[in-house]
């Protein structure tokens, strides 16, 4: 397949929009994070009358956010710490159901992860939790962050899956190489990837 049909269908071009706003979305939370920190910083010492109590905590709230929307990037580009060396150790071919069968797990966790992370949001929205500092922050919207990351990483583990099982892509027999690093590259899908070097 040419890289231009693959770049050209519908699911390919829904893919990338879920990646840029994901990647936009991150990096407005961390410039907001990073702002906020600079103003605490400046109001602190420079001009104390304009200094913010809950900066420090806004920050923790937006930088928990990003950290949580950016594991789906994780998951799409094999970038979580995990142990390979078996995995390195078996054929191409097995390496292909290994591999399956890790996205199936992967997928549970996160799906757990999201159905725990909603019960902690459901108990804050109960009790009307707020932070205790003057902000009186609503403590279900940071809360939030947990389930909807947990999502997000069950979507790229189900659709890692599907490619795994499903939709075999031939480029992601080695260990560490796989199509959404093509993605990266802006290369098709398909396309056939060499193993990178082991040093």
């Amino acid at each position: 397949m040419r890289a231009e049909d693959a770049s050209s269908r519908p699911v390919w071009r829904i893919s990338r929009a879920w990646d840029l706003v994901e990647e936009t979305v991150v990096g407005v939370l961390g410039l907001l994070g990073l702002s906020i920190g600079v103003w605490q910083v400046i109001g602190r010492y420079l001009v104390p009358g304009k200094s913010i109590s809950y900066g420090e905590e806004i920050t923790v709230y937006l930088i928990v956010w990003a950290i949580m929307i950016v594991s789906s990037q994780l998951v799409r580009r094999d970038g979580h710490v995990r142990p390979d060396l078996v995995l390195r150790m078996i054929a191409p071919r097995a390496q292909r159901f290994v591999e399956a069968g890790n996205c199936l797990l992967a997928l549970g966790f996160s799906l757990g992860l999201a159905w725990y992370g909603w019960q902690i949001v459901e108990t804050a929205l109960l009790i009307d939790e707020h932070s205790s500092t003057d902000l009186q922050f609503p403590m279900w919207i940071y809360y939030l962050s947990l389930p909807t990351g947990a999502v997000l990483m069950a979507l790229r583990y189900l659709i890692r899956f599907l490619r795994f099982a499903v939709f075999h892509d031939p480029s992601m027999d080695v260990v560490g190489v796989a199509a959404h690093e093509a993605m990266m590259e802006g290369s098709a899908p398909g396309e056939r990837r060499r193993a990178p070097d082991a040093f």
